[in-house]
């Protein structure tokens, strides 16, 4: 082996040593951190078992279900079943404190909310939401449900904050079968978007932002983008290439019959990149390489989309591939809003759709370390209790990782965010240690002789982006 790559290897080695005082506490840390969340469950009942919950979601267990999360303490899993299916408890009290949590220990004035959705495969067609739809974790239409998620990007972190199940137009038409799975009453069909707009309006206020970003699902809809305008909120949101554009930078068009020049005609954006100059494009350095900056190319125009009278900015990126073809991603911004007509830097741009992607990462550290995916049950209920208590788990992991980066990895207290020595992943070596843990409080009697219940690759951009 070369030097080189031996003396890299080492360097990696020694990242990869977990120090065993990193996990001193860890324990003791997560009761704590679980007290201003289980305040509001007031029995102690009802905060043992979202203790036990978290504890399981945390550990190494394979699948992180009901049943085997209740082995795990060695109890009965009626009664945890009981607790997430079928109990009524509010779950939003949870969701405020995490935002809160999150606004004050991430934020940045000039900070990303991010939304999007998130589908999971299901068989059958009991479970809460489901039906044959797009599946993105698949590729294809199939049967699952879809959550919409809010998550917010700072330079310090970033973290899932909120979501909302999505319920289909179709089942929301069939009362008795809403009835079973527990749907409230009072609920109406919204569209995704209008469940993003809701998470906006609910916490906006403590998590500090200067943008809203999103994939193309979300951009494509103006109503969507000027619903955002109207709550003075600057977005940038990626778009498909038909998206057709009038270019309103570009010169008018003589009239051959005399008269008022024509006007630009509407077009799809990647038809307009194509007819680019290489003069139009401008190189923007990513993040620093091995062999040098890594860079892509942006450019942009002021311009109005077809079905919406909003002046707009369109952001094009692109970057080489390997077989020698670009790649581009197309978005739509009111970035020129808080400065009158002064357009945001490309810079500035490239910086929030690197924050746009970072969602994915969220949803991928919860779904593999935190079981966000691992729920068997059906209720409305019982698939929201389930999701909020594996983001509390996944923003537990979140501040143990910033913790672990501090440079005295026996100082037990949060992480600043300045620091940026790395660490190893150590959460294998946690989950074990809470996994060994004593259960939060005795079993529950009377749990247990209750009935038994029925029970997304970053874009290319992106990796050269961050």
């Amino acid at each position: 082996m070369e030097r080189r790559f031996r003396i890299r290897l080492d360097e990696l080695l020694n990242d990869a040593t977990v120090r065993p005082s990193l996990l001193n506490g860890v324990v003791d840390r997560l009761e704590s951190f679980m007290e201003p969340f289980v305040a509001s469950l007031q029995s102690e009942e009802r905060q043992t078992n979202a203790h036990h919950y978290v504890q399981g979601l945390l550990s190494d267990l394979d699948g992180k279900d009901i049943e085997s999360i209740a082995y795990l303490h060695d109890r009965n899993r009626q009664g945890l079943q009981k607790f997430i299916g079928q109990i009524e408890w509010s779950h939003r009290p949870l969701v405020t404190e995490l935002a809160r949590q999150v606004g004050a220990e991430l934020g940045e004035p000039d900070g990303v909310l991010v939304f999007d959705p998130s589908a999971f495969a299901k068989k059958g067609d009991k479970s809460v939401g489901v039906q044959r739809q797009w599946c993105g974790r698949l590729g294809k239409i199939e049967n699952c449900q879809v959550g919409v998620y809010l998550g917010y990007v700072s330079r310090i972190e970033h973290a899932l904050v909120d979501c909302r199940l999505f319920m289909p137009s179709e089942w929301m038409k069939r009362k008795r079968r809403c009835a079973e799975a527990g749907v409230p009453k009072d609920l109406g069909f919204k569209t995704r978007h209008e469940l993003m707009l809701e998470m906006l309006d609910e916490h906006q206020a403590v998590l500090p932002h200067a943008w809203v970003a999103g994939d193309d699902e979300l951009g494509r809809s103006s109503w969507f983008r000027q619903e955002l305008s109207r709550r003075n909120e600057r977005y940038l949101l990626a778009v498909p290439s038909n998206t057709l554009v009038r270019d309103l930078k570009a010169p008018a068009s003589p009239n051959p019959n005399g008269g008022r020049p024509r006007r630009t005609p509407f077009q799809r954006v990647d038809r307009w990149c194509a007819a680019l100059p290489a003069s139009a494009w401008h190189t923007i350095e990513v993040r620093p390489g091995e062999k040098g900056p890594l860079a892509v190319q942006a450019t942009w125009t002021l311009v109005q989309a077809r079905a919406s009278d909003m002046l707009e900015v369109l952001v094009v990126f692109r970057e080489r591939q390997g077989d020698g073809a670009w790649k581009h991603d197309y978005l739509l911004s009111n970035g020129w809003m808080s400065d009158g007509l002064s357009v945001a830097p490309l810079e500035e741009y490239a910086r929030v759709l690197k924050a746009q992607h970072r969602i994915e990462e969220c949803l991928k550290r919860a779904k593999s370390e935190a079981g966000l995916a691992d729920y068997q049950v059906r209720t409305w209920d019982g698939w929201h209790h389930h999701q909020v208590l594996a983001m509390l788990a996944t923003w537990f992991l979140t501040q143990e990782t910033r913790r672990g980066k501090k440079t005295d990895a026996c100082t037990h207290v949060a992480a600043g965010a300045d620091d940026d020595c790395s660490v190893a992943e150590w959460d294998f070596e946690m989950r074990q240690s809470l996994a060994d843990s004593p259960p939060h409080g005795a079993p529950i009697e009377a749990e247990r002789a209750s009935a038994a219940l029925p029970l997304e690759t970053p874009q290319p951009l992106a990796a050269s982006a961050v």
